[in-house]
């Protein structure tokens, strides 16, 4: 883990140069991630740096190949490299050596300027590519600074929900050992409950001295104040006439006697409530 941090490190240094390597979260996956996209462009690389190699060695092979055709071109027409002047050997040594290069059939204008041609589009070209993979380096760049930002962002959130889980499961665990405390209170005041009631009926109570027993009782004592009620409007037109001392006296005692049967029942109800 820690060499491949420090060839991980080496990598995005190499990458990055002189801008700073965004922050990331360090781990196994990301590491891993990281270090497998640092080989990749090792191998790349050196690949790179085998085909240049090949490339110089090829040069080397064209040059002495050069010399040896420079060599026997003087010797065909009867010159050597120690009777021309040095301007004159230089000459005609980059004259090889760039027909060499552009690999044309000899050294007349009319095949220069063709392989000149040839060799300035793929010029255009080669820095056409370079410029377009130096604009996708640049984006790749931003798309992995991107991502390494968004993955620092869901790993802070990842961990802020686990707390809150974590909080919410402590809660959740509290309410199911309260849930227990309050089944246990209501098993045990049932429990209560059933031994209060089969201690009365041990006792024989009387049922008219329930709660439901009372309860029905109230309501019928109700119903009887709601009877008195008209019973006593009844009697308030007599109360402003002027009484014959024999009808009066008569419709008088029969309310009263009324009146005090209701008010017998209600107080005998009262009492017995």
């Amino acid at each position: 883990m820690c060499e491949k941090m420090k060839k991980v490190n080496s990598w995005l240094s190499s990458v990055f140069g002189d801008q700073p390597v965004p922050q990331f979260e360090v781990n196994t996956r990301t590491v891993d991630i990281l270090h497998q996209l640092a080989q990749s462009s090792e191998a790349r690389c050196s690949d790179t740096a085998l085909l240049t190699e090949d490339l110089k060695q090829k040069a080397a092979e064209y040059q002495a190949e050069g010399a040896h055709l420079r060599d026997v071109l003087l010797q065909g027409v009867g010159l050597s490299c120690a009777s021309l002047s040095k301007p004159t050997a230089d000459y005609l040594s980059a004259l090889v050596d760039n027909a060499m290069v552009l690999g044309v059939r000899d050294t007349s204008l009319g095949s220069f300027m063709p392989a000149v041609n040839n060799l300035t589009n793929e010029l255009l070209e080669a820095e056409k590519t370079n410029r377009r993979l130096e604009r996708e380096l640049r984006a790749l760049r931003k798309r992995l600074g991107a991502t390494l930002v968004l993955r620092s962002n869901l790993q802070e959130d990842i961990n802020k929900t686990v707390k809150s889980q974590a909080v919410e499961t402590a809660k959740a665990e509290e309410r199911l050992l309260n849930m227990d405390f309050v089944t246990a209170k209501a098993k045990e005041l049932s429990n209560r409950r059933e031994r209060a009631e089969a201690q009365l009926v041990s006792r024989n109570m009387d049922k008219s001295i329930t709660h439901q027993a009372i309860v029905q009782l109230s309501e019928e004592v109700t119903a009887l104040k709601q009877e008195v009620i008209p019973l006593k409007k009844k009697l308030e037109p007599y109360m402003d006439l002027s009484p014959s001392p024999s009808l009066a006296q008569v419709k008088i005692e029969e309310a009263k006697r009324e009146l005090a049967a209701l008010d017998s029942q209600l107080e005998m109800k009262m009492d017995f409530k």
